[in-house]
């Protein structure tokens, strides 16, 4: 499938509601980010918005997953594919199980049980501060997050930015996270629970297959793990 030029956010939230899922940058599947399928002069271009305005857009609309979801890489996520991208990443587990077996850490406990008391989720740096890290405090938020986010149970809810003394903002947009199912809602972020796993995988997989059938096995793989 050779995806759309894209060009701004309705483009991008339309191609993700049709095709389930893309990644933000180039993967193993040529032709599978949304990097590729945008005109360069769309990214980092003063006064000409982008992917990174865009992916706000989408965020904080609560219909599209956006967060570090393929291969520890950004990408978006479809509502429709979400529980089974939660299915699958979670492998069956909520997140105080998998903490009580061993299987999450305890850098990762800090920001579940902070975010579990702000269901309106926070900005990362506030996060931080309140789950302990940081200066003379734990180490290990940034890969906490980012394992957090690949196994759908944190989320990009919207983003901020710092403001000059005029009111006016600056600088990079600051992610807003909260837990997924208060973003999406409980029931339906584990709507697909009452199927193995390995079933949702499954889909996933046959799906980019469907969409890039050149992509061989191993490649499908790797960027969805």
């Amino acid at each position: 499938m050779k995806l759309p030029k894209i060009t701004d956010a309705q483009q991008l939230a339309d191609l993700v509601r049709e095709i389930g899922f893309l990644p933000l940058f180039r993967c193993e599947i040529a032709g599978f980010s949304l990097q590729e399928c945008t005109p360069a002069n769309r990214w980092f271009v003063k006064d000409m918005e982008g992917p990174w305005e865009w992916r706000e857009v989408l965020a904080a609309d609560g219909e599209i997953a956006y967060a570090k979801l393929f291969h520890k890489k950004a990408g978006f996520i479809s509502r429709e594919w979400y529980p089974d991208f939660a299915n699958y990443r979670r492998d069956g587990y909520d997140f105080d199980a998998r903490y009580d077996d061993g299987l999450a850490t305890l850098q990762s406990k800090r920001i579940i049980d902070i975010l579990d008391g702000h269901g309106e989720g926070l900005l990362s740096t506030d996060l931080k501060r309140l789950a302990g890290f940081g200066k003379d405090g734990a180490s290990g938020f940034d890969s906490a997050m980012t394992n957090l986010q690949m196994q759908t149970y944190i989320t990009a809810k919207n983003f901020q930015y710092k403001q000059d003394k005029h009111g006016r903002p600056y600088g990079w947009g600051i992610g807003c996270y909260a837990l997924s199912e208060n973003v999406f809602g409980a029931e339906w972020v584990t709507s697909r629970y009452s199927v193995k796993p390995k079933e949702s995988r499954e889909l996933i997989v046959n799906h980019v297959a469907e969409l890039f059938p050149g992509a061989a096995v191993k490649q499908i793989e790797k960027v969805i793990k």
